[in-house]
C-alpha cells in the first residue's frame, strides 16, 4: 500500500473536522476539549493536543461564519474545563446538607463562565482566512482571554494551557522556564502554536516546529544558570497536620475538636524543630491551621512560641479581627517569644467560598471573610523578605509579589481539604511551581493535608510532604534568582505577545505572498 493509499485510509478512518456539522461538529468539539484537558496537571497527556487544537482549528474553519466559530469554541472550553475543574465538586459535597442542590451545578456552570474565554477567540479567528494566520490569531486571542479571565469577575486563572509542560523530569522542567520571560501566558502561546502543527503545511509547519526546539534549547540553558543567590541559611519547618474535618464549618464551633487541633499542630512543631536540630528556622503552618485568633489569644500565641523554640519565627494561618465585627483570613507572623510581629490578610477571596460578590442580588449562608488591602512584603526580625500568598492566590502570574519592595522569598499557606485527593492540590502545586520560576524566587508552600512543599527558584521541588499525610517538612531554603524579564515587566508582556501574535495573523493572511505558511 503506497503512502496516498495509506493517507486516504487515514482520512477515511478520521474526516477532517472541517467537513463536519450538526451535532458531528458539535461532538468533535466536546472530544477535543476533553482531550485537551487530559493534557493538563497531573495527567500531563501532552500529545492529545496534536489531536485537540488542530481538530478546534479545523471546527473553526469549517463553521459557518463567526456564530458557528463561536458555538464550537464554547463547546470546546465547556468540556475542557468541565474535565480540568471536576474536583470543584468536592468543596460543595463538603457541606452537601445545605448545598445539596448546586453539586450537579457548580462545575457546568463555572465551566461555561470559563468557555467564553474560550469561544470569543474562536468566533474571532474563524474571520482570518488560511489555517497558518487562523492558527496564529487564536493562540494570540487565547492568550488575551486568558488575561480577561484573570481579572473578570474576580478572577480565576486556573489550568492555563501552558502548565501542561510541567510533567516530571529535565524535559519537563526546561520546557517550563521561558515562564520567567513572559509568564505562562507565554507559554501558553507557545504551546498552542506547537499543538497546531499537525494542521500547518509546508512553512507554517517548519517554522513551529523550530519555535519548539529553540523553546527548549533556551529552558535547558536557563537551568545551566547558576547565578542564584547564596541560600539564606534557613530552615522550613512546614507542619501539615492533615486535618480533613477543618474544611467543615460545624467542626469549628466544638471547643474539643479545636483544641485537639491546635494539640496536632503543637506536637507535629516539636517533632519539626527537634529535626531542625538548632539550625535557624523558620515555621509554617497553613491555611486557617489555628482555629483561634491569636491576637487576643495570649495563651495560644505562647504555645505556639514554645513547641516552635528556637525559631525565627512562626508563620501561622489564622482569623484576624477585622475590627467590624468581622474577620480576615490572614498570616499572623509571631516571634520567638510569641509576640506578634506581622500579618498579613487575604484580599483575592474566593467567590461564594469565602464571600459573596457584590453585583448578586442575593445572599447564600454566612457572608464570609472581609478582603485584605493587598500584597504585602513582611519584614521581619533577623529573615530574609517574605512575600505571602494565601491559598488560590498563588494562581494569579504577576500578581504575587510586590516588585517595589522585592521579597527574597515566597510564601503559600493553603487549605487544600476541601478537594480531597483529586486533581485540585496538584494542579494548585502547579500553579506555585509557575510563580516561583515567573519570580525567580523560591516559594515556601504549607498545605494543610498536602501538598507541602519547598520550591527553588527554578520551579523545582526540592522537598515534599504528600497528599493525605501527617508530618513536618524540614528543608533548607534556597537562594533567589535576580529578577526575571517577567517580574519587571508583569502581564505587559503576555498582553504584548498576545496583541503581536494576533496582528501578525490577520496580517499574514492578508498578504498572498505568505500562500505556503497561510492556507
Amino acid at each position: 500500500m503506497g503512502p496516498g493509499m495509506r493517507r486516504a485510509g487515514w482520512r477515511a478512518a478520521f474526516p477532517d473536522p472541517a467537513t463536519l456539522s450538526g451535532w458531528r461538529a458539535d461532538m468533535a468539539a466536546l472530544l477535543c476539549g476533553a482531550l485537551a484537558a487530559l493534557a493538563l496537571p497531573p495527567l500531563f497527556l501532552v500529545p492529545l493536543l496534536w489531536i485537540a487544537i488542530p481538530g478546534l482549528l479545523g471546527l473553526i474553519e469549517g463553521a459557518r461564519g463567526s456564530g458557528g466559530a463561536f458555538r464550537r469554541g464554547f463547546l470546546f472550553g465547556f468540556a475542557h474545563h468541565l474535565i480540568g475543574l471536576y474536583w470543584v465538586t468536592n468543596a460543595v459535597l463538603v457541606e452537601a446538607a445545605e448545598f445539596w442542590w448546586a453539586v450537579p451545578l457548580a462545575v457546568p456552570a463555572l465551566a461555561a463562565v470559563l468557555a467564553l474565554f474560550i469561544a470569543i477567540p474562536c468566533a474571532i479567528a474563524r474571520r482570518v482566512p488560511g489555517r497558518g494566520g487562523q492558527a496564529l490569531a487564536l493562540a494570540g486571542l487565547w492568550v488575551l482571554g486568558d488575561l480577561a479571565r484573570q481579572f473578570a469577575l474576580t478572577g480565576f486563572p486556573w489550568n492555563p494551557l501552558g502548565s501542561v509542560w510541567e510533567f516530571p523530569g529535565f524535559l519537563g522542567l526546561a520546557m517550563m522556564q521561558p515562564a520567567a520571560w513572559m509568564g505562562v501566558q507565554g507559554l501558553t502561546l507557545g504551546t498552542l502554536l506547537v499543538a497546531a502543527i499537525p494542521a500547518l503545511p509546508g512553512l507554517g509547519r517548519a517554522l513551529a516546529a523550530a519555535m519548539l526546539l529553540v523553546w527548549g534549547v533556551a529552558g535547558a540553558v536557563r537551568l545551566a544558570d547558576h547565578r542564584a543567590g547564596p541560600p539564606p541559611g534557613l530552615t522550613a519547618v512546614i507542619v501539615q497536620g492533615d486535618v480533613s474535618e477543618i474544611a467543615h464549618r460545624d467542626h469549628w464551633q466544638d471547643q474539643g475538636w479545636a483544641l485537639g487541633v491546635f494539640e496536632r499542630y503543637l506536637q507535629l512543631t516539636r517533632q519539626g524543630m527537634a529535626r531542625a536540630g538548632g539550625r535557624r528556622a523558620l515555621v509554617l503552618w497553613p491555611e486557617t491551621a489555628s482555629p483561634f485568633w491569636l491576637e487576643q489569644d495570649a495563651p495560644a500565641r505562647a504555645a505556639i512560641a514554645a513547641a516552635a523554640h528556637g525559631a525565627a519565627a512562626s508563620l501561622v494561618g489564622a482569623p484576624r479581627s477585622n475590627g467590624r465585627g468581622g474577620g480576615y483570613n490572614s498570616l499572623i507572623a509571631l516571634g520567638p517569644d510569641g509576640t506578634v510581629v506581622g500579618h498579613y490578610d487575604k484580599h483575592h477571596l474566593v467567590p461564594f467560598g469565602e464571600y459573596f460578590p457584590d453585583y448578586l442580588p442575593i445572599r447564600l449562608g454566612e457572608q464570609g471573610w472581609s478582603a485584605g488591602p493587598g500584597l504585602v512584603t513582611l519584614h521581619l526580625p533577623g529573615l530574609p523578605a517574605i512575600g505571602p500568598l494565601i491559598c488560590y492566590e498563588a494562581a494569579f502570574p504577576g500578581q504575587v509579589a510586590v516588585e517595589q519592595d522585592r521579597p527574597a522569598m515566597l510564601v503559600n499557606l493553603t487549605n487544600d481539604a476541601w478537594f480531597g485527593n483529586s486533581s485540585g492540590p496538584r494542579q494548585h502545586l502547579a500553579a506555585a511551581r509557575l510563580r516561583a520560576i515567573e519570580e525567580g524566587l523560591p516559594m515556601l508552600r504549607a498545605a494543610n493535608t498536602g501538598i507541602s512543599a519547598v520550591i527553588d527558584a527554578h520551579g523545582r521541588v526540592t522537598a515534599e510532604l504528600g497528599l493525605d499525610r501527617t508530618g513536618a517538612l524540614v528543608a533548607p531554603v534556597p537562594g533567589a534568582l535576580p529578577p526575571t524579564p517577567f517580574s519587571r515587566m508583569g502581564l505587559a508582556a503576555p498582553l504584548m505577545l498576545g496583541l503581536l501574535a494576533t496582528a501578525l495573523g490577520a496580517g499574514l493572511s492578508a498578504r498572498p505572498q505568505t500562500r505556503a505558511f497561510g492556507d
